[in-house]
């Protein structure tokens, strides 16, 4: 039949064969791509599980790249001090240092959107206001408030970072918080595989934009900050963080487009549970808690399982890790878990074998 052909038929059936390889290898390829939903309320550590994913499979992060986080850092610090001065004026505590009210008021002139550098006399009022027994009192009552996890990591080491020059370490960029705000994608090569993590704006008001990221999800990666129990949201001071996190999760697990992807769960903040649990009871917050106080394992195994309990398919099973999303080592032994998980249920579908 081909003999027959005209030289334009033939040009025709090479161009169609040509194309129809080409599609075969695009399909076999795209099915060696994973893609791994991020998802979780605010604060929950998914931005910072990115960067660790960076740091460990990526590129990292040169002194350039590090550098770009100093403004960041900055305006991390006066919000945490800009936070905690108006929550003093709300929980009616008093400044116990003569003078304070000068230097909350040089603190209040600096544009925090801004700012590039910190000065000595800026460096002084930041370093005597977080001295003042009344603002670590108001910083022991954080969860009456708003104030990021990161405040006492940089305000305790206000020398290194107001140094002329000072160019963020790994932690300090880790530590950075930014509202995710979009959808944000990271893909990176593993055992021939890429994997393509995608992070979105956890806040009320970001959820709506996560629906474009349900198509062809392999694992949903649902990360829950465990130390949030006696925290209420941004959005509603009223409303417990963590039962916005069980709500959002119940939703997740039992939405049709993910029942073919596997679900791994990630109950981050590990260490600051351990620190709070020691003087916040969980029995205080969750009555149904009847371990004893003090105890941050008991507290993890009973978080654990209010979560577990949300899952109305037993055929579905939910994988679940302990973590610190600042810790690097942490979450490399994690992820080459979760890694080894994704891939074992994947194998025959996403061609691995």
């Amino acid at each position: 039949m081909a003999c027959c052909m005209s030289e334009e038929a033939r040009e025709q059936r090479r161009i169609n064969l040509a194309i129809e390889k080409e599609l075969k290898r695009d399909k076999k390829n795209s099915r060696r791509e994973l893609k791994l939903l991020l998802l979780g309320t605010g604060e929950s550590g998914k931005s910072t599980f990115i960067k660790q994913m960076r740091i460990i499979h990526g590129q990292g992060y040169t002194d350039s790249d590090r550098a770009g986080f100093k403004a960041l850092v900055f305006q991390n610090i006066y919000t945490a001090i800009e936070n905690m001065v108006a929550a003093m004026d709300l929980l009616k505590i008093q400044f116990q240092n003569p003078g304070d009210e000068t230097h909350r008021a040089v603190v209040s002139t600096v544009d925090k959107d801004h700012v590039d550098a910190i000065d000595d006399t800026q460096l002084r009022a930041l370093k005597m206001l977080w001295g003042d027994p009344g603002v670590q009192i108001c910083y022991e009552r954080r969860r009456e408030y708003q104030l990021s996890d990161s405040a006492k990591y940089y305000l305790d080491d206000l020398d290194r970072i107001a140094v002329k020059g000072y160019i963020p370490t790994l932690q300090d960029v880790l530590r950075v918080r930014v509202p995710t705000t979009g959808i944000i994608e990271y893909p990176f090569h593993l055992e021939r595989v890429l994997f393509r993590m995608v992070d979105v704006g956890g806040q009320r008001s970001e959820r709506r934009k996560w629906i474009h990221c349900f198509e062809n999800v392999t694992s949903i990666m649902f990360l829950v900050a465990l130390s949030e129990y006696d925290q209420v949201l941004f959005e509603a001071q009223n409303e417990n963080r963590m039962d916005e996190s069980k709500a959002l999760f119940r939703t997740i697990i039992t939405y049709p487009w993910f029942q073919n992807s596997s679900i791994i769960l990630f109950l981050n903040k590990i260490d600051l549970l351990e620190e709070k649990i020691k003087k916040s009871h969980l029995s205080d917050y969750f009555p149904e808690y009847t371990g004893p106080k003090e105890d941050a394992e008991e507290a993890k195994k009973f978080i654990l399982q209010m979560f577990a309990e949300l899952n109305p398919d037993e055929n579905k099973t939910i994988y679940p890790h302990f973590t610190c999303a600042t810790d690097t080592e942490n979450i490399r032994f994690v992820f080459a878990a979760v890694k080894d998980t994704i891939l074992q249920l994947n194998l025959k579908e996403y061609n691995l074998v």
